[in-house]
């Protein structure tokens, strides 16, 4: 690489500081991410457009309406008849809804006599919260947040005789209810909240078409039916196979917690999960991965180059390049100035080793940088960045 002028050495120092600050204060700026929860949807694509992000929202499944779920209230009513010896709340927001249909139809007193005369265990700090936010006490917390550790704390004190009620969560954990089945318990479940699919059925359809084409850089879940919907529209579309193709290899994808990754790993997919599971965690998480594994940032003869998922900076300002050259630049920026052959860069644009198409695909992206020398040709060899 030729030695810099002092002057010029001060611009591309001052270039890349600024460089450096602009993915401080956006740090997804360039990345897509998609988005399929419904309940507080809002609040998740407004922090990551704050960041940078483009957003495609697609909300996998809604929650019906309180109003609409009779058998929410026929469940309740046959767990206040049990009189149940321990109940298990795992969420907050399934607690929260449990206690406001029992209100809407005139048996939230009962509920809380019901719920205040058994040994309640919860799931997390959030479900504590709710259940103490209603004028009950817990007696129990798993160490985890799991469901699992629950049920091992009311098998280690004996459940043989007694009934069990469990909210569930929208996403039934089978084997933990069989495991207290199993053991001698009666078990009476509710589940507070339903999933439905939502209005606007074409936009989950086009997020994984954007999934399977490689037009996403993340997939965030919140939930684990949201997954399964997911997995259902895909079959639907006859592009599962495609899709969990691209999830393993080009796509990342990212959850709330353990249960909502659950039907990821049954896939074979193996999403981002965060140490606590709460949404802001989540969003760190993600900034962090992008961050590590998918900036390229190199020093070349035309200038510091930085490309951020689909943004590109050269010198700090910003270069609009087509899906094609962009995907070409990010596997030679990859290289770091080595070599690409003609057949490699070939298949990895799927031009079934068109010469023409990749020879004009080159010519764009340099056609598109402020200076195409940045591309150079190795002659019977292939195609690398200028260092």
């Amino acid at each position: 690489m030729n030695a810099l002028a002092p002057a010029e050495t001060a611009d591309a120092t001052g270039a890349a500081e600024a460089a450096e600050a602009q993915a401080a204060e956006s740090p997804l700026e360039g990345f897509r991410i998609g988005v399929t929860s419904h309940r507080r949807s809002q609040d998740l694509i407004d922090a990551l457009e704050r960041r940078g992000a483009e957003v495609i929202h697609a909300p996998a499944l809604k929650i019906a309406p309180v109003q609409e779920d009779l058998r929410l209230i026929e469940d309740t009513r046959t767990i206040i008849a049990a009189k149940p010896d321990l109940c298990i709340a795992t969420t907050a927001y399934g607690m929260r809804r449990w206690c406001e249909a029992a209100d809407t139809f005139g048996i939230g007193d009962q509920l809380l006599e019901t719920l205040g005369a058994c040994r309640m265990f919860v799931r997390g700090p959030k479900a504590r919260g709710a259940v103490r936010a209603a004028g009950l006490a817990d007696v129990g917390i798993s160490s985890d947040e799991t469901t699992a550790t629950l049920v091992d704390m009311l098998l280690a004190e004996g459940v043989r005789g007694k009934t069990v009620a469990v909210q569930l969560h929208g996403y039934t954990d089978v084997r933990q209810l069989e495991r207290l089945r199993m053991s001698g318990a009666t078990v009476l479940t509710v589940t507070p909240y339903r999933w439905v699919k939502p209005d606007g059925a074409d936009r989950l359809p086009r997020l994984i078409e954007a999934a399977c084409s490689g037009n996403l850089d993340v997939l965030t879940f919140t939930s684990a039916p949201a997954v399964d919907a997911m997995w259902s529209t895909a079959h639907e579309m006859g592009v599962y196979k495609q899709l969990i193709e691209s999830l393993k290899t080009n796509v990342t994808t990212a959850v709330v917690g353990p249960v909502t990754a659950q039907p990821l790993l049954d896939a074979g997919v193996k999403p981002l999960i965060p140490e606590r599971f709460r949404m802001g965690a989540l969003i760190r998480l993600v900034c962090e991965h992008l961050a590590l594994n998918h900036v390229r940032r190199l020093d070349t003869r035309s200038g510091n180059i930085e490309l951020r998922g689909r943004s590109l900076r050269i010198d700090g300002q910003a270069v609009e390049l087509a899906p094609a050259p962009l995907l070409l630049l990010r596997a030679l920026l990859g290289a770091g100035g080595a070599v690409l052959s003609r057949e490699a860069l070939s298949d990895l644009l799927e031009l079934r080793g068109s010469v023409h198409a990749l020879d004009m695909t080159v010519s764009r992206l340099r056609s598109s940088l402020p200076d195409g020398k940045l591309i150079e040709t190795v002659v019977k060899r292939g195609y690398r960045i200028r260092v």
